[in-house]
């Protein structure tokens, strides 16, 4: 059986591969390390395994969740639509993880990775330090989710919570709720909150597109490709979702139908029992929900001044540009859970020639 392990606060330990994070990313990676005999520890700051799907709101049952594609070696059969993701995909990964006995310690945080000694990386974390001739940083958005800031902000009486903090639509029961954002996440917040507040005002910054028909691999591809031109810029990634559109299912058909998915454009300004645009009109609210999304949690990588001019991490294939010791899996095109599969196993391949180059003597950089 799996064991969660923790390292003692003073521990100093050298391995080949440091694995931040234990979502999709992390396992799929682990998975490959393993099969490559890759000395490697698996560093995971979430309480128990599921990764960010561990922190998902219960009205988010496994029927609804898009996409989620299955961690290499192991299928999730058989699991009830109805039940929470979390729960679902939360056993999946506990079972996924004691299969293979892959070596997640947690609860550790990762405080910085740095240059260490003789061409190593010191990572500290607050369960003590590793020394790694590799990384691969698999640790996603969830932990940064992005609050725009507008005038007045600071005034609103009444509640403000971002979609990293929804606990499902009952604590909306009779409320004045808006919505700001055009993602998936928006839309889904938007349909069941409207089962019971009193109003819902849905307000996004541009139109949203809606995608009707079959999204093949074509079209998976195109879209994975304008996600990825950006990253080869040193631009912040934008999630695959923001260049597909949003499906065109029943339940937003009949959230357009009836009004609940009209939308406003964003506001100017926000006041205390509301919002209000520059034309003079204004919207009452209880509540104002931020589905505006997530940004790279990528903070502890700052010592090594990745950054381009550009905000983001220049990264070719999961390779960051300016160090190659440093592999980004589910980070910009490989954010879908498909994409962090085949990620993790391009990473491993990668890190397994900069080794082999290092054992013979070549020259790395």
């Amino acid at each position: 059986m799996r064991r969660d392990t923790d390292a003692p606060v003073d521990a100093h330990v050298d391995v080949d591969v440091v694995v931040i994070g234990a979502g999709q990313a992390g396992l799929s990676s682990a998975y490959h390390l393993s099969r490559a005999g890759l000395d490697h520890v698996v560093l995971d700051h979430a309480p128990r395994p599921g990764g960010a799907w561990q922190f998902r709101w219960p009205s988010l049952t496994y029927g609804k969740v898009h996409g989620m594609h299955a961690l290499p070696g192991m299928e999730l059969t058989g699991a009830d639509p109805l039940r929470p993701s979390s729960q679902v995909i939360g056993e999946y990964f506990a079972a996924y993880e004691d299969r293979f006995d892959l070596r997640v310690h947690r609860p550790v945080d990762v405080a910085a990775v740095r240059e260490g000694d003789a061409g190593r990386l010191r990572v500290e974390t607050s369960a003590g330090i590793w020394s790694a001739r590799a990384l691969i940083n698999a640790t996603g958005t969830w932990d940064r989710p992005f609050w725009p800031r507008y005038p007045g902000q600071e005034t609103f009486r009444g509640r403000q919570l971002h979609t990293a903090n929804y606990p499902g639509p009952r604590e909306f029961a009779g409320a004045r709720v808006i919505v700001v954002g055009g993602g998936t996440s928006a839309v889904q917040h938007l349909l069941e909150i409207a089962e019971v507040a009193a109003e819902t005002t849905w307000v996004t910054r541009r139109p949203p597109v809606f995608r009707d028909g079959s999204f093949g691999e074509a079209e998976g591809r195109a879209a994975v490709a304008l996600v990825d031109e950006r990253v080869r810029r040193g631009l912040p990634p934008q999630s695959v979702v923001s260049v597909t559109g949003l499906p065109l299912n029943d339940a937003v058909r009949a959230g357009l139908a009836s009004g609940v998915l009209d939308r406003r454009p964003v506001f100017d300004r926000i006041t205390p029992t509301g919002v209000a645009w520059a034309d003079g009109s204004r919207v009452d609210a209880d509540v104002i929900l931020w589905a505006t999304g997530f940004r790279a949690a990528v903070d502890h990588l700052a010592p090594l001044r990745l950054r381009e001019p550009g905000g983001g991490i220049r990264v070719e294939g999961t390779r960051a540009v300016r160090d190659e010791r440093i592999h980004l899996v589910g980070y910009g095109p490989s954010a879908s859970t498909i994409g962090a599969n085949r990620a993790g196993g391009a990473a491993v391949r990668a890190i397994r020639r900069l080794l082999s180059r290092e054992a013979v003597g070549a020259p790395v950089g």
